[in-house]
């Protein structure tokens, strides 16, 4: 919460309203709502061990005055039976020798049981006072965490107010933002475009390189089953040796499954399945391509006012601009091209592609080889004065994916 105060003021300073502030607020409501959450069920969890610690101490004061009671009335015994005279006249009325052993025995256990009395209501105290202790540091905790959720209670207000207040100076200034808003939809169908156009070229150059392996790989074989049946003509008897019909499998064809996986073109090498694997292995864990920053828009649709809304097929990170900008995984740059000012990256990771949108500078051409943190260029600066990069996945089949799904969390 503090990280995201910091970063609102700084927004603050801008003059001009913006969709990035408005996320963040809603962020950080999301925040201490979650918060208050967790603090709530802290409460609960120290109600129901102060109520099992008051049961435990109500047991244990019976049980000490039961011993109390035990103790004093063997006391009483033992008082009235003090002198020397009745402890030998007790001894001396026995019928028998034996019966005079299990006598003295019988007084020997009776004073291990007050000493054991003794020890019982020690220790019973002891745990007493240990419970007590626990229940009044419970209490303490309680009434702390209750200051906090009041605290918070009270800070939740006020972001909804602030969020209001924003929400308000949006609608105050709907033309411009939603002139920007068609701008982004102008910008995102030519962005859908490019990337469509991307994967279709690398989907069929994908399959045109399978067709010249097989059509090279069946010519080695026509070669050698040739070369085969030559040798086989020079020391035979002349035995016509059986030619494969043209129908028959090729040894290197890539079946429609391929490692349990369902057939890509993108996959017919082992570089572009080793990709696809990696990319999948890491998903959840892949780096962000940002240092810093949030997201101001995440994938899907959004709406922020009824005239203010749209859809994102990605993630829109706002930071400071200028920031660098990386790619999250080792792979191929496909394409790299202008949108109006601002420059975008598309990255082939096998069958999966990463789009890095909204730069103000490019430092990697296409076809270049690039690994996970290699630099791709600068974030460009938006209309609000933050910097903005729009930051997208897609299947070989030009599907968006959630990006935030596939990146570790923050």
């Amino acid at each position: 919460l503090t990280d995201l105060n910091n970063t609102l003021e700084e927004i603050k300073k801008n003059k001009k309203q913006s969709l990035g502030q408005l996320a963040l607020v809603q962020r950080k409501i999301n925040a201490r709502t979650e918060l208050i959450r967790s603090i709530s069920k802290d409460l609960r969890r120290l109600d129901e061990a102060i109520y099992q610690n008051t049961l435990e101490i109500n047991h244990l004061k019976k049980e000490l005055d039961t011993l109390k009671n035990n103790y004093a009335r063997s006391l009483v015994f033992a008082y009235r039976n003090r002198s020397n005279y009745d402890y030998l006249n007790f001894l001396f009325s026995a019928t028998s020798f034996n019966d005079a052993i299990k006598r003295v025995a019988y007084l020997k256990s009776y004073r291990q049981y007050r000493e054991t009395q003794v020890s019982a209501i020690t220790q019973t105290q002891e745990l007493l006072k240990q419970k007590i202790e626990t229940l009044t540091s419970g209490k303490k905790e309680k009434n702390t965490a209750l200051s906090e959720q009041n605290r918070q209670l009270a800070d939740f207000e006020n972001d909804k107010k602030e969020k209001d207040e924003v929400v308000n100076q949006l609608k105050s200034q709907e033309k411009d933002i939603s002139a920007q808003i068609k701008i982004k939809e102008k910008t995102r169908a030519k962005l859908n475009q490019a990337l469509q156009t991307v994967i279709r070229r690398e989907r069929e150059e994908a399959q045109r390189r399978e067709k010249e392996r097989l059509a090279k790989e069946e010519a080695d074989r026509k070669a050698k089953l040739a070369k085969q049946n030559q040798q086989q003509d020079n020391t035979s008897t002349g035995a016509v040796k059986p030619v494969p019909k043209n129908d028959e499998p090729l040894t290197g064809l890539v079946t429609p499954e391929k490692n349990n996986r369902s057939y890509s073109p993108f996959e017919s090498t082992e570089e572009g399945l080793t990709q696809s694997l990696n990319f999948e292995n890491n998903r959840g864990r892949l780096p962000w391509p940002v240092s810093s920053g949030y997201v101001s828009i995440h994938y899907g649709p959004y709406q922020f006012t009824d005239k203010l809304k749209g859809v994102c097929d990605g993630i829109e990170i706002s930071l400071p601009g200028g920031s660098s900008v990386k790619a999250v995984a080792d792979g191929v740059v496909s394409s790299v091209f202008d949108l109006g000012g601002e420059q975008a990256v598309i990255i082939r990771h096998g069958k999966y592609f990463t789009t890095y949108s909204h730069l103000s500078s490019v430092t990697v051409s296409r076809d270049q080889e690039v690994n996970a943190g290699t630099v791709l260029g600068r974030a460009a600066t938006g209309e609000s004065g933050d910097g903005q990069v729009l930051f997208m996945v897609t299947n070989d089949k030009g599907t968006n994916l959630n990006p935030e799904s596939w990146l570790k969390s923050r």
